[in-house]
């Protein structure tokens, strides 16, 4: 077993070892494409979504130097009808060329990393094929390697991106280097019989198309049929918490959010397990490796992104345009792009039905909160003091400062948006957008007979009171309270030990000129 050549299955036998969910089918997927014009896929998806477990399966599936029938034999690809037709066909039948980029970055000086690739590849080639003789140039010497054993090659490259990344200035070199062994089809149909790509980003860009055109593309955006393989789906998770007796409720809270088309929910595979691994939610977002700041990319000065962010932690959703995105972390030319980058980090989830974003789940959401007050731009800054005010307005009743901002607020909004309690709301928790140090939020919260519209829960260690809000629009406020009253809205968290405050927030947009159209009552629940 090599380095880079036929690295074998030591991997998924270690993954198999330890509590595996099975992704097998993503092998028969790419089995369909052997012997075809699609047999380039590069799939891309957001840090610890699974990418390198993905990586050592198909190494362990592929690799012709080692017999791992034992451990598919039980598994998906084996016994599903749909892929077990080709499961013995291709298993352990090819040469395998596993890159690591990150690893490989590691090792190597930038301006040589591509001749160390090179010249790493071919010297494990000559030992293994005593036969062989290198050629000038790589992809003649794997030419070579190919018509000496008459088998063609599996190439799985992992976090293929990682010199886009992090090494511009290698970028160039990088994707000459990835021209030559897949641009020419001539060339690429000699050698390779499937490639398989992962990374976060989707292909770089040459102008408007991408730098390798060939390629397969399944983005996080768009993953299609691949979308079961991004992450666990709702199915999967479910199965794990009755298996490890874990809250699936919790689990559904605090790591899911994400979906597809066709799949329904998708959770993040390393939150999941490891909330199961220690039987503790938490955040488990800030213990991944990634080199990126969050901060970073929110801080870059593009009208109105502060107020989407704002807009984005309080609970809402926002349209973006994907489409115009270079695929790296460098160009950025508005508001869409910085968007679009966080979708591919994992940091927003995206709804191809409405093009719309949002902040998928509680662990995310206290990444946002923890990451806007580093942000220096002095709108930010008034923004997070102005609803750190407005929580402590609300705890102390007062009523008119409440009603104020909430109006200010709502004139920051499109009149597109002056209608409807469902405006009311998104403008509501905007204003309170910054909540997450103390609150859980919780929205048509099932409480007494009906639904309370906005709950604020303390966090375990917070002193705070729990919030309960009603809305109401072209009615009172004091009205939005008796509901909550008549309704027995706190019935719900009667078990919750600290202090309720109700508070009714109502918007009159028929009030005369020069009077308020927002008015707040605050009451403490007794």
């Amino acid at each position: 077993m090599g380095t880079y050549l036929n690295p074998g299955n030591r991997g998924f036998i270690e993954i198999r070892n330890g509590t595996y969910v099975d992704k097998t089918g993503l092998v028969g997927q790419i089995n369909e494409t052997i012997g075809t014009k699609e047999k380039l896929i590069c799939i891309s998806r957001p840090r610890r979504f699974g990418k390198s477990y993905a990586t050592q399966m198909l190494c362990a599936y592929y690799d012709k130097t080692c017999d791992s029938a034992a451990l598919f034999d039980d598994l998906a690809i084996a016994v599903d009808e749909r892929w077990n037709g080709g499961y013995r066909q291709h298993l352990n039948q090819y040469d395998v060329i596993y890159l690591d980029m990150t690893n490989l970055m590691g090792k190597a000086q930038a301006e040589n990393m591509i001749s160390y690739i090179e010249d790493s590849v071919t010297e494990e080639l000559v030992l293994a094929y005593p036969g062989l003789k290198a050629g000038n140039a790589f992809d003649e010497t794997l030419i070579r390697a190919v018509e000496l054993t008459g088998n063609k090659f599996v190439m799985i490259i992992d976090e293929w991106d990682a010199p886009i990344r992090e090494i511009p200035e290698l970028q160039k070199t990088y994707l000459k280097f990835l021209r030559m062994l897949f641009k020419g089809s001539g060339t690429t149909d000699k050698i390779f019989a499937a490639v398989y790509m992962t990374g976060i980003l989707p292909i770089k860009k040459d102008g408007s198309q991408s730098a390798i055109s060939d390629f397969q593309e399944f983005p996080v955006i768009k993953p299609r049929y691949f979308g079961p393989y991004v992450g666990f789906t709702a199915t999967e998770v479910r199965k794990l918490c009755e298996e490890h007796h874990c809250d699936f409720a919790q689990m559904r809270y605090w790591y899911d959010g994400y979906s597809f088309r066709g799949v329904g929910s998708v959770y993040n595979p390393n939150s999941v397990m490891k909330a199961i691994r220690y039987h503790d939610f938490d955040s488990y977002w800030t213990q991944t490796s990634a080199a990126e700041s969050l901060a970073g990319y929110v801080s870059l000065d593009y009208d109105g992104l502060s107020g989407t962010v704002a807009e984005l932690i309080g609970g809402g959703r926002v349209r973006v345009d994907t489409k115009g995105f270079a695929n790296d972390l460098v160009t950025f030319r508005n508001r869409d792009d910085v968007l679009t980058l966080l979708i591919h980090l994992g940091y927003l989830a995206y709804e191809e039905e409405t093009g719309t974003v949002r902040i998928p789940n509680e662990e995310i959401r206290l990444e946002f909160v923890k990451m806007i007050r580093q942000v220096k731009r002095d709108d930010t800054i008034r923004r997070v003091r102005e609803s750190d005010q407005l929580i402590l307005d609300t705890i102390q009743g007062k009523e008119e400062a409440v009603a104020a901002q909430i109006e200010r607020i709502h004139e920051e909004e499109s009149p597109l948006h002056y209608h409807g309690e469902q405006a009311l709301r998104s403008v509501v928790k905007r204003a309170y957008f910054s909540y997450g140090d103390e609150y859980l939020l919780f929205e048509e919260f099932p409480s007494g007979v009906g639904y309370a519209d906005i709950l604020y829960l303390p966090r375990k260690y917070s002193p705070l009171p729990a919030l309960l809000i009603e809305l109401k629009w072209n009615q009172s406020a004091e009205g939005a309270i008796a509901q909550i009253k008549d309704r027995n809205y706190p019935q719900a968290i009667k078990d919750f030990g600290g202090d309720l405050l109700l508070v009714g927030i109502s918007y009159d947009k028929d009030a005369p000129a020069g009077q308020r159209k927002h008015t707040c009552c605050i009451e403490k629940y007794v």
